[in-house]
């Protein structure tokens, strides 16, 4: 068994063994003179890609992984503004597949989501996408069927302007991150479906008992523990798989392997970064490098310095660093602080620079956890959770009046009402509502958590990366250049409630697993505004299809254009979207497992 040092760093030469798959001889055909990433690069208006298993090593441990043209990542698609592009996609796989188009927007029958906008690939098929660029900036593509995404099966897409770039660089690279296990991913939820929690080996421990109580006394260390006890739930279960299981990559490459990019200093380097994990967070940053972040989700911003930054599956950002030494590394830790991809820019090949220790794990605060919860009907029949009702505010649960850290809720009222997905009337609406509502549909076995004070503030770097000394990046700080595409108001709104039951790892929205719930039903040409409000511990990467959400302030303020929005545990946030796309398209959680267990809609256009 290889050891837990050799999963997180992996080998040096880890990945597609060359030799064994012919499609590895067929993506070395397609290397352009500009390399981008560590991936063949492929333009043009007419492209071919074959899916495929091709055998790879990360670990020690030989495994098949689903290919495109036989690399991980797939080839970069580099693809121009205006251009009318035939992409022909033929399956060698024994089941169906499908590639869906991340962030671009295009005709529903071309979006790539099996059952929903098209049947999907079956085995010996091509199936040929055609769509025009309507667009510019950094996104991504990813199979859509099953478990392939995990198994390798995403690649880079940059749409370049048709005019000159307003984004100057003279150095221009891919930085995929993604997460690979050897497990069969099947056997990685059936473990999960079990225990909700088995990859977490940040436990509270007897040490931790021991230190909390040096720093607040034995009285409310014990009532501390005797909380989350109650409760059922673990104050460091940030992320559903860890190091434990994942191997964390840069580019296709292990952490031991060192992906490396040139430079000469003093030259501008643009780093155009993709979260193609399946399951991870990560948190970025350059020791000693200052990044200018350019664009978020393939749109302009108006340029904001920081030292950090964290993005979910689905999200991508464009960052401009002028590097002057001989090298730096690019270290991306996830979010539970269990392993790290890792990179370096350099001068020349060979060299790197000193790798940073993982920042500690962080606990969750009670304004993580549940903001103010109501605390009646949780969980299932027999459980602690079920008979407990502590009302709005909780303050009768043991411990909680000591661990109220972090919390700014607003003044949010609770109304248990039955309309999670409500119409609004009387003109155009300028704020989003205040008013929380439940959905009956949320009481019930899939539900283990409802939050009725939920905190709206979007300056919030999340866990693990408040007050760490580095300035981190948050939504507040993001906002696209040109304002929003539409200058209407809200005619109506939806409101849609992430929810889960962490003790059967169980995902859905309204407490509904897609399979039990309706479709969204947009109005064409409609401008709706969209409230997600967080009624789990987690933070969810939401993405929808087909259609820009346009992220605002709690006071109705436009701030920044987005494919993939992060919801933060105990969190409210609201966008508007002009249903400007008819037919049907996905909704959808991009931690992959939390998909597949049910946290999906399907929205439907006419």
């Amino acid at each position: 068994m290889p050891s837990r040092r050799r999963f997180v760093r992996g080998l040096v030469a880890g990945g597609v063994m060359v030799g064994l798959s012919p499609w590895v001889r067929a993506a070395a055909q397609g290397l352009a003179d500009t390399r981008t990433g560590a991936a063949p690069v492929l333009s043009g208006t007419n492209i071919d890609l074959v899916v495929a298993e091709s055998p790879v090593n990360f670990t020690g441990r030989p495994r098949m992984a689903t290919t495109i043209n036989g690399s991980i990542p797939a080839p970069t698609l580099k693809l121009r503004e205006g251009d009318t592009v035939t992409i022909r996609v033929t399956n060698r796989l024994r089941e169906a597949t499908s590639i869906h188009w991340h962030g671009i927007i295009l005709p529903y029958q071309m979006d790539g989501v099996p059952g929903v906008s098209f049947p999907g690939i079956a085995p010996g098929e091509t199936f040929t996408y055609q769509f025009r660029l309507e667009q510019t900036g950094t996104y991504w593509y990813h199979s859509h069927s099953g478990m392939q995404e995990q198994t390798g099966m995403y690649g880079a897409l940059i749409v370049e302007p048709r005019e000159a770039d307003p984004i100057r660089a003279d150095r221009d690279y891919v930085v995929q991150l993604s997460d690979w296990t050897d497990e069969d991913p099947m056997r990685v939820l059936a473990k999960l479906k079990v225990q909700g929690d088995y990859y977490n080996y940040h436990q509270p421990t007897a040490i931790d008992f021991f230190r909390d109580v040096a720093d607040m006394g034995l009285s409310r260390a014990l009532d501390k523990r005797a909380m989350w006890n109650q409760m059922r739930m673990n104050p460091t279960d940030l992320a559903d798989l860890s190091g434990a299981t994942l191997t964390y990559l840069m580019n296709g490459v292990t952490p031991a392997g060192n992906w490396t990019g040139l430079f000469r200093p003093g030259e501008r380097v643009r780093l155009r970064f993709i979260n193609g994990a399946a399951n991870t967070f990560y948190d970025v940053r350059i020791p000693g490098l200052k990044m200018t972040v350019v664009q978020s989700d393939g749109q302009n911003v108006e340029p904001v310095t920081v030292d950090e930054f964290r993005f979910g599956p689905g999200e991508t950002y464009d960052v401009i660093v002028t590097p002057r030494e001989d090298a730096y590394t690019i270290f991306a830790q996830s979010m539970d602080r269990t392993g790290f991809a890792r990179g370096t820019l350099a001068v020349r090949e060979g060299l790197s620079a000193a790798v940073p220790a993982l920042d500690p794990v962080e606990w969750l605060t009670m304004a993580d956890m549940m903001g103010a919860m109501d605390h009646g009907a949780m969980g299932h029949g027999g459980s602690a959770m079920g008979a407990m009702d502590h009302g709005a505010m909780g303050h009768d649960m043991p411990g909680m009046k000591h661990d109220m850290s972090g919390m700014n809720h607003g003044a949010m009222a609770m109304d248990h009402g039955q309309h999670a997905m409500h119409g609004m009337t009387g003109g155009a609406m300028a704020k989003p509502s205040a008013t929380v509502r439940h959905a009956r549909t949320e009481y019930g076995p899939s539900t283990d958590m409802r939050v009725d004070m939920p905190r709206t503030n979007l300056d919030d770097p999340g866990i693990g990366l408040r007050n760490n000394g580095r300035r981190v990046l948050t939504l507040a700080d993001l906002r696209t250049i040109g304002g929003p595409l539409d200058p209407r108001g809200a005619e109506r709104e939806i409101e849609l409630h992430l929810t889960g039951n962490m003790e059967r790892y169980a995902w859905s929205l309204d407490g509904l697993e897609f399979g039990k719930s309706t479709p969204v039903h947009l109005k064409y040409g409609e401008r709706v505004r969209v409230i997600l409000h967080n009624d789990t511990m987690m933070t969810h990467p939401m993405h929808l299809h087909g259609m820009w959400s346009e992220v605002e302030t709690p006071d109705g303020q436009f701030l920044v254009r987005r494919h993939t929005i992060p919801v933060q545990p105990a969190q409210r946030v609201s966008f508007l979207v002009t249903a400007d796309a008819l037919g049907r398209w996905a909704w959808h959680c991009h931690l992959m497992l939390h998909m597949d267990m049910g946290m999906f809609r399907v929205v439907v256009v006419s």
